[in-house]
């Protein structure tokens, strides 16, 4: 199979969808992979360094589009780049749909078939290709509150660790998964206070035994957080659902409960967002007030630390990457069930319960939908082209 990986366009986002070493092995296993020039110098990784292990690299992402069968991508296909997707295609990426009716539109419309690697499963039901991830911005959450807490950012002006004599910051985290544990994970080795509150009686007893009580567990309720929202300096929003628009955990009311110059960090960002009050913002422009309290929401956090991220992320979805490539997608699928919920999209429908209840849409099941005629692939790559004629005779 042909594999494309193209450089990520998405605003400050300096990971790649594959290493030298991820390269190698799928080249070994019979594969031809195609590199867009670049796309590995955000971290640290030259066009040699792919080369020297059997990749082709390619001027631009046209023509890793116009070659490959299957592409590889970090972050959810940018406007351009679903213009470049047809139903020959298979996506493999990030894609968070549910709070994003417009991608998943414009994704049905491609007729390509959409692997979201935030919902594949492992034989367990977590989610191993979001865990990587997640691991590293939950640790970047806390460490950006902490800075954000400084006055001349605009926080309260307090030291998360605190020094003897004076008390330390009060840390609340919010979901108790991947992301939040390494949050409170960091919190802690800064001597922060932390609260880490969740729905899960036994996940706050493993986080109560893997902290050896170092933190403060909390079944979460509305109550309980409105209780701790007045004394928080840094609230870290960390809530999943499966596939879906993460749930308000903090309405845009409660925030008059909590004092001017507080933090709140939210990570369920690609997800929506769980503070009714926040909208996604990026690295170079990483903070907005609401009510006097500073709202970090960077949609790609792990992007900031891209040498970690794209090694991490190669690291889990490689195995997926060869299977999908050496058996395609309907027997990967039958040797490995857990990669069925991670197809979002495929045949013109939405393939995902959670992601069809965002968008608004009727969600056809995984085998329908990719048992579709060859006819309707034709209807749906000649409806696109129309499509494209419009719109450039408009732009005319």
């Amino acid at each position: 199979m042909k594999i494309g990986v193209p450089k990520e366009i998405k605003d400050d986002e300096y990971r790649v969808a594959a290493t030298p070493a991820g390269v190698r092995e799928m080249v070994e296993r019979g594969h031809e992979v195609l590199i867009e020039a670049t796309a590995g110098e955000g971290s640290a990784i030259s066009d040699a360094d792919f080369e020297s292990q059997g990749a082709r690299v390619v001027p631009s992402a046209a023509d890793v589009f116009g070659e490959a069968e299957m592409i590889v991508k970090v972050k959810e296909p940018q406007a351009p780049e679903i213009e470049m997707l047809g139903p020959q295609h298979l996506l493999f990426a990030y894609l968070h749909l549910a709070p994003d009716p417009e991608q998943a539109q414009g994704l049905c419309a491609s007729g390509a078939t959409c692997i979201a690697y935030e919902t594949v499963e492992d034989s367990r039901g977590r989610l191993p290709l979001l865990a990587p991830m997640s691991e590293i911005a939950g640790k970047i959450a806390t460490q950006a509150g902490a800075f954000m807490l400084e006055k001349p950012f605009g926080g309260r002006g307090i030291l998360l660790g605190g020094v003897p004599g004076v008390a330390a910051a009060n840390v609340m985290v919010i979901g108790g998964g991947a992301v939040g544990t390494n949050a409170a994970f960091v919190a802690i080795g800064m001597g922060a206070d932390v609260f880490v509150y969740d729905r899960s009686i036994d996940r706050l007893r493993e986080l109560d035994t893997a902290f050896s009580g170092g933190c403060s567990t909390v079944y979460s309720t509305t109550l309980a957080i409105e209780e701790m929202l007045p004394r928080a300096d840094l609230v870290i929003g960390a809530v999943l659902v499966h596939g879906a628009r993460a749930p308000f955990v903090v309405s845009r009311e409660q925030l008059a409960l909590m004092r001017p110059g507080a933090v709140l960090v939210d990570v369920s960002i690609d997800q929506g967002g769980c503070f009714e009050t926040s909208h996604p913002t990026t690295h170079r422009d990483p903070t907005f007030e609401v009510d006097g309290v500073t709202h970090y929401c960077v949609a790609n956090m792990p992007g900031a630390v891209p040498i970690t991220s794209t090694y991490a992320l190669t690291n889990a979805t490689l195995p997926y990457v060869i299977a999908l490539a050496d058996h395609g997608v309907r027997e990967a699928i039958r040797r490995d069930p857990g990669l069925r919920p991670g197809v979002n999209v495929a045949g013109g429908e939405v393939t995902h319960p959670a992601v069809a209840e965002g968008v608004s849409v009727n969600c056809i099941p995984v085998e329908e939908a990719m048992g579709m005629s060859a006819e309707r692939v034709s209807e749906i790559a000649e409806a696109r082209n129309i499509r494209s004629i419009e719109k450039s005779a408009k732009r005319r």
